[in-house]
């Protein structure tokens, strides 16, 4: 066993480095020892990135970056039963604490004391090997690579959203944003019911992306209002689930009255500032209002409906850097080409 390994370590605000760091041993007891193979750069690391926080979270000393990852497992611990070495699987990022009341009521995604990948001050998985809970470690079926084994971990947040919404067959939906987490969330939709998803977004490069796709309509909002076109496409009732999925402040204008009466937004992107909330437009058609804060209880979901017919996470993956090559990723990831949506480093 190696005593050190490589790591993508996010020194300062501005400053990555690829350096050596100590191996992470042995397994306990119900752990894995896995050796990472393929990693996503999400919006977090590259706001760790470039601003040095996201929200109340502050890198304030050296952190590996990285909470989207699959690779193969080397060695498990004691208890585990369910994998073995040589199995390829994907890891659920977040560690809450199973004794927490938000654990026993089922919503540990907000469980205060939740070890999250790559959010200050734990490491991430952007690293050679890594050792994780064996619950939270998932097989992957034959049929799904590794970089769309890496892609179920945002797609699980689009699992959340539309698991949110409580979408009946045969409901319209809308999301604002065509970012990777608004196309999985329109896919997540799709699978979950929706006979048509409107997707909307200023950047007519980033809509390009989801042509094709049966089932979704996209709307170049530069050009035309995304409410009026839904309304006029459905007789002036409106989508029954509206999810919010840039996180831009500017998205909010309006977005009280896009649902159907009695219809659910669903706030998935985070803003970085207050956002306005039209409590009368929302009242007056008592619409149900949904937050989305990671994911809970989807992901062997996540991972079986990717494994299908319906949803092809591979489409989402723009280019794959090496690991050596890892501060070029994240330079090209503050970029942000509208071109891109998952850029993702080999390991």
């Amino acid at each position: 066993m190696t005593e050190t390994v490589q790591a993508v370590v996010l020194q300062e605000k501005g400053r990555i480095t690829v350096e050596d760091v100590p191996a992470p041993g042995a397994p306990g007891p119900g752990e894995v020892r896995i050796r990472m193979h393929t990693v996503g750069i999400c919006g977090s690391d590259v706001h760790y990135y470039t601003d040095g926080r996201v929200g109340p979270f502050v890198v304030e000393e050296p952190m590996i970056l990285g909470h989207e990852g699959s690779g193969t497992v080397l060695e498990v611990g004691d208890g585990v039963e369910h994998l073995v070495p040589g199995d390829r699987v994907c890891m659920e990022p977040g560690i809450p604490d199973p004794r927490s009341r938000a654990s026993r009521e089922g919503i540990y995604n907000v469980d205060p004391a939740v070890r999250f990948w790559a959010t200050p001050p734990v490491d991430g998985c952007l690293v050679e090997e890594v050792l994780h809970p064996a619950e939270y470690v998932f097989r992957l079926p034959d049929c799904l690579s590794y970089a769309e084994g890496a892609l179920i971990e945002p797609f699980a947040v689009g699992m959340q959203a539309a698991t949110k919404a409580r979408l009946a067959p045969g409901d319209v939906a809308a999301v604002v944003g065509c970012g990777t987490i608004g196309i999985v969330t329109a896919l997540a939709a799709l699978a979950g019911g929706a006979s048509r998803v409107y997707v909307s977004d200023v950047a007519r490069e980033k809509l390009a992306l989801v042509e094709g796709i049966e089932g979704i309509v996209p709307v170049d909002a530069s050009e035309e209002d995304l409410g009026e076109r839904i309304r006029r496409e459905t007789g002036g009732w409106g989508p029954q689930a509206v999810f919010e999925a840039s996180g831009a402040a500017g998205a909010y204008r309006g977005l009280w009255e896009l649902p159907a009466p009695g219809g659910a937004l669903v706030v998935v992107g985070i803003p970085a500032d207050p956002v306005p909330f039209d409590v009368a437009a929302a009242q007056t058609r008592e619409l149900r209002i949904e937050t989305v804060f990671r994911y809970a209880n989807v992901y062997q979901k996540a991972i079986d409906l990717a494994a299908g017919d319906t949803v092809d996470l591979s489409r989402l993956v723009t280019e794959t850097y090496s690991l050596e090559d890892a501060v070029a990723a994240f330079e090209r990831g503050a970029e942000g080409r509208p071109t891109d949506t998952k850029i993702q480093i080999r390991v």
